[in-house]
């Protein structure tokens, strides 16, 4: 199934930035998609995540303005199945016709398998945390498009750039890294705006910390997961949720959270904790 349009949003909602020169995030209402590639080589792109429901066009349109009327990525990588990584996934995979990648443990909740786990909203936390009922988390059926990541951590077609298993908040969830640069796109294994919180999130006020509260049901491989990442050093990170981070402050950042995980992501209460 495809999911209905959630009436949530941000103040940066709509607005898109350069992170370096071949990296451009979008945020779509509280979700950041990714466009990995130079505009000046508008075959050699592709999709990091798809948004939320309801977010095909947006997309298409800013694709086609960065690279060209009707360009089309080598694929579309999930970091995870949620409902506000895959929104556009199905329209997107048809439009395109190209391959979908995900891991082969997020197989079960993008084939029409398997619901996620329902949102918890008597965890410890914010207004959204409270309204997370309404997210919804049956699974979809992405379709002949869907291809399983490789085993070796590489990325097929995508040369330079790795897929690294970060789960926790989901169990298939994938971070993608490159070597070169130290670039992280990071999906929800930790984010940059605290998610339970309504303000927080509405303002897009910036902070490190761990996967969205609601949707996390192991706590313990979440912080396996961040470990996972700070030993990377990496130089920037785009998160699933919140403005992009760089230099000291990611390092530092990462470096806290890891050391104060329990005090900082891991709720006091909740169904999953």
């Amino acid at each position: 199934m495809e999911h209905e349009y959630i009436p949530v949003t941000s103040l940066s909602s709509g607005v898109g930035q350069t992170i370096i020169s071949d990296i451009y995030c979008l945020c779509i209402q509280v979700v950041n998609v990714c466009f990995v590639g130079d505009p000046a080589k508008p075959q050699e792109w592709f999709l990091v995540d798809t948004g939320m429901p309801k977010s095909a066009d947006t997309i298409l349109s800013e694709a086609n303005a960065r690279f060209g009327t009707n360009s089309r990525p080598t694929a579309i990588l999930l970091t995870h199945g949620h409902f506000d990584h895959v929104g556009a996934v199905i329209e997107l995979a048809k439009h395109w016709d190209v391959s979908v990648f995900a891991h082969e443990l997020e197989f079960p909740y993008l084939t029409g398998q398997t619901p996620y786990a329902e949102p918890d909203p008597t965890v410890e936390g914010g207004l959204v945390a409270k309204m997370s009922p309404i997210f919804p988390n049956e699974p979809i059926r992405v379709g002949e498009h869907l291809k399983m990541l490789p085993s070796d951590g590489s990325i097929p077609g995508i040369p330079g750039w790795r897929w690294i298993h970060t789960p926790g908040h989901a169990p298939g969830h994938v971070s993608f890294f490159r070597d070169e640069d130290r670039t992280l796109l990071a999906g929800d294994a930790c984010i940059t705006v605290r998610q339970d919180s309504l303000f927080k999130v509405f303002a897009q006020i910036q902070e490190l910390s761990g996967p969205p509260r609601y949707f996390t049901t192991d706590w313990e491989a979440a912080r396996e997961s961040v470990k996972k990442l700070k030993d990377l050093h990496p130089s920037v990170a785009v998160t699933g949720h919140g403005f992009p981070m760089s230099g000291e402050e990611l390092t530092s950042g990462l470096k806290l959270l890891v050391d104060e995980f329990d005090q900082i992501a891991v709720p006091d209460y909740g169904r999953y904790v």
